[in-house]
C-alpha cells in the first residue's frame, strides 16, 4: 500500500462518518489507480440490491464485488454479468446457501426485516474464509419522526484441525440516527422543524475462537454462535458509548433537576459517608 493510500485512509479517519460514501468516491475519481486499495480498506454502508433472477433482496460490498459488478448469494450470478467472475468451489457455494438459510432466519429473530447475505470464498492454505452482512433501515412515516441504519459486517476464516476448526471473527457495525425535534405548532402550521441531532460511526472488534466439528454443517452454527455473541456484546457498548456519552454531556449542559438541591443532597451524602467511617 502506497503512502497516497495511507494518505487518503488518514483523511477518511477524519472525515464525518455520515458522508463516508461521497468521501470514497470522491477519492476514487481523484485517484482512480488505487480504487480498489481504497475501497478494500474503508467500511461504508452496505447497498441493498435485488437478484434479477429470484427477486430476491441482498447486499453489495466489496467481498461479493468483481470490478464493477457484484454476486448475489441467492443465485449465484453477478449483476452486470461477468463472464470469469469469482466463485465459490462447488463444495463451497453449498455451504453458502445453507448458511444464507440460516443467518435470513437469524435476520428475522433479531432485526424483524432487513436484508443478510452470506458469502464464502476458497483460501488457498485449503481453508476458507466467508462474511456475514445484515442491514437494517428505519424509515420515518413523517418528516418528525426518528430514522436511522444499523450495517453488520463479520469477516471470519476458518481453518480445520482435525474434529475442531479455528475461527478467526472481525465484526464491524455502523450506526447512523438522525432525531428530529419539532415545535407542534409550527409544524403544523409551517411544516419546519425546530432542530435536528444527527449521531453516528462505527466499531470493531476482533476474536478467536476454537469450536468442534462434527459436519460441514458445523461451520454454519459454530460461526452462527460467534456472530450472535458479538453482535451482543457490540451493541451493549455501542449503547453504553454513544447513548450513555450523549446523555451525559446533555445533563452536563442542562439540567433537569434544580441545581442547587443537588448540590445539597451531595452535601448531605458526604456528611453521612462521614458519620460512617467514624
Amino acid at each position: 500500500m502506497t503512502d497516497l493510500v495511507d494518505s487518503m485512509l488518514d483523511l477518511m479517519r477524519r472525515l464525518p462518518p455520515t458522508h463516508v460514501e461521497e468521501n470514497v468516491s470522491a477519492l476514487v475519481q481523484m485517484c482512480p489507480d488505487y480504487a480498489d486499495d481504497l475501497l478494500g480498506s474503508v467500511d461504508q454502508p452496505l447497498k441493498v440490491l435485488t437478484d434479477k433472477a429470484t427477486g430476491k433482496e441482498y447486499l453489495a460490498c466489496d467481498y461479493n464485488r468483481d470490478g464493477e459488478s457484484h454476486r448475489s448469494p441467492w443465485s449465484n450470478e453477478y449483476d452486470p454479468p461477468l463472464e470469469d467472475g469469482t466463485l465459490p468451489s462447488p463444495k463451497l457455494r453449498k455451504l453458502e446457501i445453507a448458511a444464507n438459510e440460516a443467518f435470513d432466519t437469524y435476520r428475522e429473530m433479531y432485526y424483524e426485516g432487513g436484508v443478510s447475505s452470506v458469502f464464502l470464498w476458497d483460501l488457498d492454505d485449503g481453508g476458507f474464509a466467508g462474511v456475514v452482512l445484515l442491514k437494517k433501515v428505519l424509515n420515518p412515516a413523517s418528516p418528525s419522526e426518528p430514522s436511522g441504519s444499523w450495517d453488520s459486517i463479520h469477516v471470519f476464516e476458518a481453518t480445520e484441525r482435525g474434529r475442531q476448526a479455528h475461527y478467526k471473527l472481525t465484526s464491524t457495525i455502523m450506526l447512523q440516527m438522525v432525531d428530529r425535534a419539532s415545535d407542534a405548532k409550527d409544524a403544523k402550521d409551517e411544516g419546519k422543524r425546530d432542530g435536528e441531532v444527527s449521531l453516528s460511526g462505527s466499531m470493531t472488534r476482533q476474536t478467536e475462537q476454537d469450536w468442534p466439528l462434527q459436519d460441514q454443517t458445523s461451520h454454519i452454527s459454530n460461526t452462527g454462535r460467534m456472530v450472535e455473541e458479538m453482535e451482543i456484546k457490540m451493541r451493549n457498548l455501542l449503547q453504553e458509548v454513544y447513548f450513555g456519552k450523549t446523555r451525559d454531556i446533555v445533563f452536563d449542559l442542562r439540567s433537569i433537576d434544580d441545581l442547587e438541591k443537588a448540590r445539597r443532597q451531595r452535601e448531605l451524602q458526604k456528611e453521612l459517608v462521614g458519620f460512617i467511617k467514624r
